[in-house]
């Protein structure tokens, strides 16, 4: 026997376990990506019912809103910058 060699016990591939953690992790996520692909198509989202109406009604809220705050944003500009608001 020569000095220095060392003798390996040939091994499959496939009966290492750290092959099966390097490939079960891509494995699992392209498994999950059906799984979602799956719920997607089968259980859609369904359609908002008249959503500019709504969006009209939110921004007619909004307006009246930001009416309501006139005097209190014209007192703190006056505040900030110390001239008169103009008088509309």
């Amino acid at each position: 026997m020569h000095k220095g060699t060392q003798t390996v016990d040939p091994q499959k591939w496939y009966q290492n376990p750290y092959v099966w953690l390097i490939i079960g992790g891509p494995a699992l996520v392209i498994v999950a990506s059906f799984i979602t692909l799956y719920l997607a198509i089968t259980h859609p989202d369904p359609p908002i019912d008249d959503y500019y109406r709504k969006g009209i009604e939110i921004n007619k809220t909004l307006d009246a809103e930001r009416d309501g705050m006139a005097p209190a944003v014209a007192a703190r500009n006056h505040a900030q910058t110390g001239m008169k608001p103009a008088d509309d």
